[in-house]
């Protein structure tokens, strides 16, 4: 094993060399080739066919011709009109071929699961952005030994679900399905284990093997990371979880700002992380982290995405969040840093200028670059104070520091207030605390953070009402509605029947 390490390390050390696996020099010429590459392997799907394909590709400037003839499309509205076609097993209707994943997704505020296609293509190009990821370690000061290491992934079951012409599931589970030969030998918690469909059990079993493994680096998302080594350091008695996997260095993460959660997570630990986080969605591999010293991640340009970026203002979107007719998308050469625009994607698994509903910030155009500030449907904005998830959870992670309290869930709802509006939060925490202290921290942090906010609760915002509950709370509520563990998350902003259900919940 020692030897498998040198050569694991020497071929990161050797790859990391080379500028071009970590940063695209052109980032616009990758993009018009990917979006070629994209053009062209379409051309002979029902989708390639009804709009043109061919045509645009022979036209001087494709981005633009595909820009004006391929409309912009939301989940409901290309299910609609396409993607239903895939389910029903016909191959060809947006991607070459047949569709034999697709994975469920709800985002974090939609009731019902979404299906999004995952092909062979995008399989690939989610195993080479894995890939350079892995390479991009060379860039942290790890020792040879580390490479011999497991990495614990905390993930959807691999058992997925056949319903006749497709197989459907988490995409950590189809992915994890998919890993290649030569990861297996250092992927935990294993084939077996990995199948288990029920959460408690498979939490369970991981507990019970835990001591067993030499582990490294966990991959997953934070709030069920955080509960699944709470039970691993209370069934062993220890003091943290370091007592039981000394070499563990990295936390991979992604889905959800991990802000709110590093003072609880870090109690749980012998000594610092290495934090990376990523951004893999069940439409593809977006980014990650390539580098140390920075929250930002890189954008994938340059493997099977072609991105488009909506500026997320009231000229774009109304106060739902709902994308206006005519919207303005821009191209990667004509972003600016420090704006915050939502993401559109065109993509290998046969996604058209798709509305993926997150929202996002260049942090670094000349590194491509970004940080991800919320989605669509969860800014509040209910009269013009535009915060953003981005503010919320910096809010939050304030106010623990001040109160020294940790808050491991929270959510947000902007309801009618009389004549006026209010912020109605719900906040998850185990710590004592005083719910109108609590309120004051929160409301005083968020007009540091925002100056609309801060205007707005002169003008419109005429009250910040604060509910504390057990942090359990959340996650039964999470375990009702069938999003258990995996890449669920709870949702940060709630609305209309969601936010009904949950006051429900809650009451009883």
């Amino acid at each position: 094993m020692p030897i498998l390490g040198s050569i694991i390390k020497r071929a990161i050390e050797l790859r990391s060399r080379m500028p071009a696996i970590f940063q695209t020099s052109n980032a616009t010429l990758a993009q018009k080739r990917e979006l070629k590459k994209l053009l062209k392997k379409a051309a002979g799907t029902a989708f390639g066919e009804h709009y043109n394909f061919d045509n645009i590709l022979k036209k001087n400037d494709p981005v633009s011709a595909f820009q004006s003839t391929v409309p912009l499309y939301d989940y409901n509205t290309i299910f609609r009109e396409w993607w239903y076609r895939t389910l029903n097993g016909e191959p060809y209707v947006c991607w070459p071929g047949k569709v034999k994943y697709f994975a469920l997704s709800s985002g974090t505020s939609e009731s019902s699961s979404k299906h999004i296609p995952v092909t062979a293509s995008m399989l690939k190009a989610i195993k080479k952005t894995s890939i350079k990821q892995i390479f991009s370690l060379a860039r942290y000061d790890f020792p040879i030994s580390f490479y011999q290491k497991g990495i614990l992934m905390l993930g959807g079951s691999t058992h997925l679900q056949f319903n006749g012409t497709y197989f459907e599931g988490d995409l950590s589970g189809i992915t994890t399905k998919n890993i290649p030969f030569w990861f297996q030998h250092f992927y935990k918690p294993g084939k077996r284990i990995s199948k288990e469909r029920d959460w408690p059990t498979k939490l369970e079993e991981i507990v019970a093997k835990a001591p067993q493994w030499d582990i490294g680096i966990i991959v997953g998302v934070p709030a069920w990371w955080q509960i699944l080594i709470e039970k691993i350091i209370e069934h062993y008695h220890v003091k943290h979880i370091h007592e039981i996997w000394p070499n563990l260095s990295i936390f991979v993460h992604g889905g959800v700002s991990f802000a709110p959660y590093i003072k609880g997570f870090e109690k749980l630990l012998g000594k610092p992380l290495t934090y990376i986080e990523t951004y893999l969605a069940s439409e593809g591999f977006i980014a990650f982290q390539s580098r140390p010293d920075t929250n930002s991640m890189q954008l994938a340009l340059d493997n099977g995405l072609f991105f488009e970026f909506i500026p997320f203002d009231s000229e774009n979107f109304d106060a739902q969040g709902n994308i206006k007719p005519g919207a303005k998308t821009l191209t990667i050469d004509t972003v600016t840093e420090g704006k915050e625009y939502a993401l559109i994607l065109s993509t290998c698994a046969g996604a058209w200028r798709y509305l993926i509903g997150d929202v996002i910030k260049f942090t670094d155009l000349r590194r491509n670059e970004i940080v991800i500030t919320g989605r669509t449907k969860q800014f509040l904005n209910l009269c013009g104070e535009h915060m953003s998830v981005e503010n919320m959870n910096m809010a939050i992670k304030m106010a623990e520091d001040q109160l020294n309290i940790e808050i491991r869930e929270f959510t947000v709802a902007g309801i009618k207030h009389g004549s006026m509006f209010a912020h109605k939060w719900f906040i998850g925490t185990d710590s004592e605390v005083d719910p109108l202290l609590l309120r004051k921290k929160i409301d005083d942090n968020l007009k540091i953070l925002n100056d609309d906010y801060r205007v707005e609760r002169i003008a419109a915002i005429e009250d910040v009402i604060v509910r504390v509950l057990p942090s359990k709370v959340f996650y039964n509520w999470m375990k009702e509605k069938g999003k258990e563990g995996a890449q669920n998350k709870f949702p940060r902003v709630i609305k209309d029947k969601v936010l009904s259900d949950w006051e429900t919940f809650i009451s009883k």
